[in-house]
């Protein structure tokens, strides 16, 4: 749930600022179709029937639904308060776009030998060890192999999402010689010159 994550949050801010928090803390939400959104003192709950996520309202932030659109109110003129305003919007509408359209990410796994396969909803991973890693699937989350080198990560929870293809990865991070280990689809591995091509030789 999404008010168990502070690091999520503190990630929103880092990237749009406080300026750009203020700005999109103004923005109302409509709400769509198939999915529900309910405020109870300082929990806002979404849900689109099968999953629910939910949110803390900041200290300074409140919250209200007219018809099917939700908005926020600034109710404390201070930096905090102005933070604060866009990263629960910001997180309200991010739990939307998963509840309705859902989250993915991809791992691609590169070395000889190096490969993985499910094991009922499981991971087993040959990531060059002594024995395969077994890696248990967290509730919320579906993985996809293809050719055994290439894992898609699937949640309706962005920061779960985002949190599972950390942990994967940080498993065989990809090494700057040969680039072997896991990297995301989107990543771009710098890669270092070996010894001897640095040499000359």
């Amino acid at each position: 749930m999404m008010q168990r994550r502070k690091k999520s949050e503190g990630k929103c801010y880092s990237k749009f600022g406080k300026k750009n928090m203020s700005k999109i803390g103004k923005k109302p939400i409509e709400i769509p179709n198939g999915v529900t959104i309910s405020i109870d003192k300082k929990v806002i709950t979404i849900s689109n029937g099968k999953q629910t996520l939910s949110a803390n309202l900041p200290e300074g932030v409140e919250s209200s639904i007219e018809g099917n659109v939700l908005t926020f109110t600034l109710l404390k003129q201070s930096k905090q308060a102005r933070s604060n305003w866009g990263t629960v919007r910001a997180l309200v509408q991010n739990a939307i776009e998963g509840l309705t359209k859902g989250y993915e990410k991809t791992l691609i796994l590169e070395g000889v030998g190096y490969k993985m396969a499910k094991d009922g909803n499981d991971l087993n991973l040959n990531l060059g060890f002594s024995h395969p890693v077994k890696y248990k699937t967290p509730e919320h989350i579906t993985f996809e192999v293809e050719k055994n080198t290439i894992l898609k990560i699937k949640g309706f929870d962005k920061a779960l999402v985002g949190q599972v293809a950390a942990e994967i990865r940080a498993m065989k991070k990809p090494e700057p010689y040969k680039g072997k280990g896991f990297h995301y689809s989107t990543e771009v591995v710098k890669r270092k010159a070996g010894k001897k091509a640095a040499s000359g030789k």
